[in-house]
């Protein structure tokens, strides 16, 4: 990571430029939100063959000591200290209210030790939640020069399989330490796309060479941070500051599925998180509002932030994604809801220039999702 006038920059950079990227501004870093495909021809180049994208400007950061697995556990609402060796599990860091200060990815990687993914919007302020809180329990130590590579699309596991013919074994959410091109770098068999695929993480020094020896292959193609998004809106995942906020519970944006049972008020460990009386009564006497997926009438876009009203013009919810979905065809829409407005038996619409128009809620994802499982 290098610094510039006014934007930190990855490791890849120069390729990024030489492959003539958009560069925009992002979370303080300069990324590639386009290359000349063309958003709409990388959303449907990675969901047909393979995407290569920079996320290295997330966090990575390691915990580590005896007790890194039991001081995480009291910041997420996720089963820690059970997670198995080289496995990796979705968390949510949460604050007192019971609100989510950041989504993040954990994986075991042995040694009394867990590598930590964070957003880029949010890490330093993750860096320094987790020194304030645990710092005195175990070594918070932030991977300042390590880059990280995503590899997602149906051929993902056959590029990577060519290069490192023991990644073969990794289903999704599983880690590796591989060996790529003489290169050591650690995988995990997950992404943000829908897709199979892999995240890749390298030190700088070796990321370059890295990526090129991926992108060799004719079916890899560099992808950027626009197609990343219209990819994860059709997986229906979501993303901090659109559908995860300090101001709803994990409960309230439909995330139930991710909060282990044992953290849960009758579970072994129930509670013992920030917020976790709020986020308990959520799951156990449900919540007034959802995370929905919605199908807008015709081909308008929807866009972030457009109220959604019943037929009795009753706001009832805003879209917190929306965007056009080159796999569907269609504008596509995530928003949150009233619970009672959920069900598919009211009429929805969407207020789009002042005029109604009509959506339909449906269930997420938008497009089958492809996670290689064995």
């Amino acid at each position: 990571m290098t610094e510039t006038i006014n934007e930190f920059t990855t490791a890849f950079y120069q390729m990024h430029i030489d492959a003539g990227a958009k560069m925009v501004p992002f979370a303080g870093y300069d990324m590639p939100v386009s290359y000349p495909l063309g958003v709409k021809k990388e959303h449907l180049h990675t969901r047909e063959k393979v995407g290569l994208f920079d996320v290295s400007h997330m966090g990575q950061v390691k915990l580590i000591g005896e007790n890194a697995k039991k001081a995480l556990e009291s910041l997420v609402p996720v089963d820690i200290i059970d997670l198995p060796l080289m496995k990796q599990r979705y968390a949510l860091f949460t604050n007192d209210k019971g609100g989510v200060l950041d989504d993040l990815m954990v994986t075991n990687i042995g040694n009394d030790s867990l590598l930590l993914v964070v957003n880029a919007g949010c890490k330093q302020a993750d860096f320094a939640h987790l020194q304030n809180t645990i710092g005195n329990e175990c070594e918070v130590k932030v991977l300042e020069d390590y880059a990280l590579l995503a590899l997602q699309g149906p051929q993902a596991g056959e590029v990577l399989a060519a290069l490192a013919p023991e990644s073969r074994e990794m289903t999704f959410m599983t880690a590796k330490v591989l060996m790529i091109d003489g290169i050591d770098c650690f995988a995990t068999r997950s992404g943000y796309s829908g897709e199979d695929g892999f995240e890749i993480s390298v030190h700088n020094d070796q990321a370059q060479q890295l990526a090129k020896c991926l992108l060799a292959h004719e079916a890899v193609e560099w992808i950027g941070l626009g197609a990343r998004d219209s990819l994860r809106l059709e997986a229906g995942l979501s993303l901090y500051g659109h559908e995860l906020d300090t101001e709803h519970s994990p409960v309230e944006s439909s995330l139930v599925w991710a909060l282990s049972k044992v953290r849960r008020s009758d579970g072994s460990r129930a509670g013992g998180y920030p917020g976790a009386m709020t986020v308990m009564n959520h799951i156990d006497a449900g919540v007034a509002q959802k995370i929905v997926g919605l199908q807008p009438e015709g081909r308008a876009p929807v866009r972030d932030g457009v109220e959604i009203v019943d037929d009795d013009d009753n706001v009832v919810g805003k879209v917190t994604s929306g965007g056009f979905g080159p796999t569907t065809g269609k504008p596509i829409v995530i928003a949150r809801i009233e619970s009672a407005a959920s069900d598919g038996t009211k009429k929805l619409f969407a207020i789009v220039r002042e005029k109604k128009l009509a959506v339909e809620v449906v269930k997420l994802p938008f497009v089958k999702t492809n996670y290689y499982r064995g």
